[in-house]
């Protein structure tokens, strides 16, 4: 009984457990720089994203013919919420604002998880290595700029 439920449900199983490996690979990234938002974090907003994906595309099944279906409304709201997640993970402390890496990495992880959800499987994995990219390559590329800013910083007198 067991195994005809995942033989009929397959293609589901599969977006499911690519968008949260996804999202895992994603927060271990920011595990890795010890941020706050980490696998588990990414792993469910991409997971979460792909589910509301499948509802809608459910509803769009379900209700073909209801006049004013509009299918896109359950992804577009996916945006907003994860905007608000985002904007809870940012945080000033004095002048110093932290958590927007954190915020766009959320942000992009649910496109991800959208574009898993919509079975678009190629532009989702593309995404997450240009991700990862972006997160592993430019912080290599940013650690003597730091250096060089702070050097810079400390030298000037404070008036």
């Amino acid at each position: 009984m067991e195994l005809s439920f995942f033989t009929q449900n397959s293609e589901i199983v599969l977006r499911l457990v690519v968008a949260v490996m996804l999202g895992m690979l994603i927060g271990a990234e920011r595990l890795l720089v010890h941020k706050e938002a980490g696998m588990k974090t990414h792993a469910l907003v991409a997971m979460g994203s792909a589910v509301f994906v499948l509802v809608s595309e459910a509803i769009v099944q379900k209700y073909i013919n209801l006049p004013g279906l509009n299918p896109t409304m359950i992804p577009a709201q996916i945006i907003v919420g994860i905007g608000f997640l985002g904007a809870g993970s940012i945080i000033l402390q004095g002048s110093r604002l932290s958590g927007l890496t954190t915020a766009g990495g959320l942000w992009v992880t649910a496109g991800i998880g959208m574009a898993v959800g919509f079975g678009l499987f190629s532009l989702s994995i593309i995404s997450t290595v240009l991700v990862l990219l972006v997160l592993i390559m430019v912080n290599i590329l940013e650690k003597p700029i730091r250096k060089i800013s702070s050097n810079n910083n400390t030298d000037k007198p404070v008036a």
